[in-house]
């Protein structure tokens, strides 16, 4: 047997001259009081215990599980539990109790689960820790499946049971009927109004987008903290109600709570996802001005959100700022490019990856393939594709779906076709819809109508591909066809999706559809489409009519083309912008072609710098060209 350190021998030896072992302040000896790690102070222990230089109780056991719990290695957590299971109080209730929660937070819930399974008599605390420990890792199922039992047991949970299966409802796949009925259960045993239990429950419903009650949670707690609010604010931002998030922020505020890193997170993902670039950076500085440091974790949510608001320059500059980039400040890096049509920059990115040595996963190479996939950079995206094996990466189905992507885009339909057929794996839905949306862009109905049946067959629920194959048939004018389609489409009661487009003027967000005559200023807008309509034709614009999916004349066409919702979004953002400010404009379905080439000559005629994202790419119009080369 090793000998123990000397040092700490002697401070041993001098502390029990003070202090015995059994006293309330000996539990954290080894852990807390010795200048050495708590490991290497519990192994020395262990061989004290074996020397009789100190006597074994049941609070030195305690101490050491204590010391390992906090340490997490669960190599020194099986050597203390052998030296207990060898001892007088091996089946002691109060120490099994210690060694569930040790192995949980070493991360061994299956011994923890074994020694909960050894023991004679189960109480409150032995389900409440078990409980506790899957839902700490990530084991949500197993620990609802313990209240059955623990209910059958004639025991009522209390208010760190219910936290803790609310927790693990909140991660559940159909948490919120399950932790509807914990709730419930909470009430019955009540322990509903309890802070803990409250703030679970809020956590619970913000996490399964019932933010009704998450809301109804909040509000009925009687001691709101920080973790209260940043989780309604976290809640309100995954449901993409970015509105609202920034709302209840500013309510925080009021109420003399901090943000903290957490907080701004949330508010920089709900922002990504309105587009709301001056709101994104009013939350940027007020996240300077409270001295939070530009962490990857922090710097990683603010470069998405610059990305997504239409921002390449503070996107770059916030990469640039990072310290200590990690992988994923890598990727959404590269994800951006990709999506702004920058194939070369791209590319170059993603080269600078792995000149760098950084470790690059699955995403790291699906954003590449949608970069050459947008940029039509098909050999390319080939070798990248063949790449991953060079990495041991297997691809997945999105790869495969970029890659069909990236032929079809091109042009080679047939390719993407023989290419589906030789995938190692059952292609799905979305396989066969990348083949459709690319049998639209080139108007190949016969592949088009076989890929559509395909999608038919897997996902039949799917509104987008019978729209697809309709407007197939209506672009090669094959108006009987097209008519069979929107028989079909009304009898499944398929519906297609509203278009609508959006732009952010001093903090405030206006929203449009085709045709929009609902806002208070429609005819000062339509007015002032006229005129530009009217510029953009002297310099050579003509309305494209392949994109009117109507069977009508041709003025009836040009008519239904000439307001489409991202024109008139464009025509207010001219009335109420100053003069060479930078228009951004988001819109939820793809930009339509017709569109797309008004923009070009508007950048150019008005000297303005367009942004349209939609819901593929980002379009930068100026100077009468598009950042996407036109190829998309």
């Amino acid at each position: 047997m090793r000998k123990p350190d000397k040092l700490l021998l002697h401070s041993l030896l001098r502390y029990r001259k003070t202090t015995p072992y059994n006293s309330p302040a000996s539990l954290t000896t080894s852990a807390a009081a010795n200048p050495v790690p708590a490991t290497l102070a519990v192994l020395s222990d262990l061989d004290l215990l074996d020397a009789g230089e100190l006597t074994p109780t049941p609070r030195v056991y305690h101490g050491f599980i204590t010391a390992c719990a906090q340490s997490k290695n669960l190599e020194d957590a099986r050597r203390v539990h052998a030296h207990l299971a060898s001892s007088p109080f091996a089946g002691d209730a109060f120490l099994d109790n210690s060694l569930i929660h040790m192995y949980c937070k070493c991360g061994s819930v299956l011994e923890a689960q074994k020694v909960f399974d050894g023991m004679r008599r189960k109480d409150m605390v032995s389900w409440t820790s078990l409980i506790a420990g899957y839902a700490q890792n990530d084991m949500p199922e197993e620990a609802i499946e313990l209240l059955p039992g623990m209910l059958k047991g004639r025991l009522k949970p209390n208010g760190f049971t219910f936290a803790s299966l609310l927790k693990a409802a909140g991660a559940y796949s159909s948490g919120s009927s399950i932790g509807g009925q914990i709730h419930a259960l909470a009430v019955k045993c009540d322990w509903h109004e309890d802070v803990y239990v409250g703030s679970a429950l809020l956590d619970m419903y913000a996490r399964c987008g019932r933010m009704d009650m998450a809301t109804a949670a909040f509000d009925k707690l009687d001691s709101k903290n920080g973790v209260s609010w940043n989780a309604l604010i976290s809640g309100f931002s995954r449901k993409g109600d970015g509105e609202t998030a920034l709302k209840v922020f500013a309510e925080m505020q009021r109420n003399g709570f901090e943000a903290t890193h957490f907080t701004y997170s949330s508010l920089f993902n709900a922002i990504a996802g309105l587009g709301a670039l001056e709101q994104g950076k009013w939350v940027h500085a007020h996240m300077i001005k409270s001295g939070q440091k530009l962490t990857a974790f922090l710097g990683n949510t603010i470069l998405d959100m610059y990305a997504k608001s239409g921002s390449m320059v503070d996107t770059k500059k916030v990469f640039d700022r990072v310290d200590n980039k990690d992988l994923v400040t890598w990727n959404s890096m590269l994800t951006a490019l990709a999506q702004y049509g920058l194939r070369q920059e791209a590319v170059a990115h993603f080269e600078e990856m792995r000149k760098s040595g950084i470790y690059l996963n699955q995403i790291s190479f699906l954003c590449i393939l949608t970069a050459c996939s947008h940029g039509g950079l098909v050999k390319e995206g080939k070798r990248y594709f063949d790449m991953m094996k060079e990495y041991n990466l297997e691809p997945e189905i999105d790869h495969y779906v970029t890659v069909v992507d990236l032929l079809g885009r091109a042009g080679l339909l047939n390719y993407a076709l023989v290419f589906i057929f030789k995938m190692p794996i059952e292609p799905t839905a979305t396989v066969w819809g990348a083949l459709l949306a690319a049998c639209r862009t080139h108007k190949n109905a016969k592949v088009g109508q076989f890929a559509a049946d395909r999608v038919f067959e897997l996902n039949p629920d799917d509104s987008g591909p019978p729209v697809l194959l309709y407007n197939i048939y209506a672009s090669t004018g094959q108006w009987d066809a097209a008519a069979r389609v929107r028989k079909m489409m009304k009898a499944t009661g398929v519906k297609k999706e509203p278009a609508c487009s959006w732009v952010e003027i001093e903090n405030s967000v206006h929203m449009f559809v085709a045709s929009d005559d609902a806002h208070p200023r429609a005819e000062e807008i339509y007015k002032m489409w006229d005129e530009i309509s009217m510029k953009i034709r002297k310099e050579g614009y003509v309305p494209d009519m392949d994109y009117v999916l109507l069977h009508v004349d041709d003025q009836e066409r040009e008519a239904n083309l000439q307001y489409h919702s991202e024109k008139i979004a464009l025509a207010f953002a001219l009335i109420q912008m100053p003069e060479g400010a930078t228009i951004r404009i988001m819109k939820n379905i793809r930009i339509c072609g017709d569109c797309h080439s008004a923009f070009r000559y508007i950048s150019e005629v008005y000297k303005r710098e367009i942004v349209v994202r939609d819901t593929n790419r980002f379009h930068h119009f100026s100077n009468g060209s598009c950042s996407c080369g036109d190829y998309w």
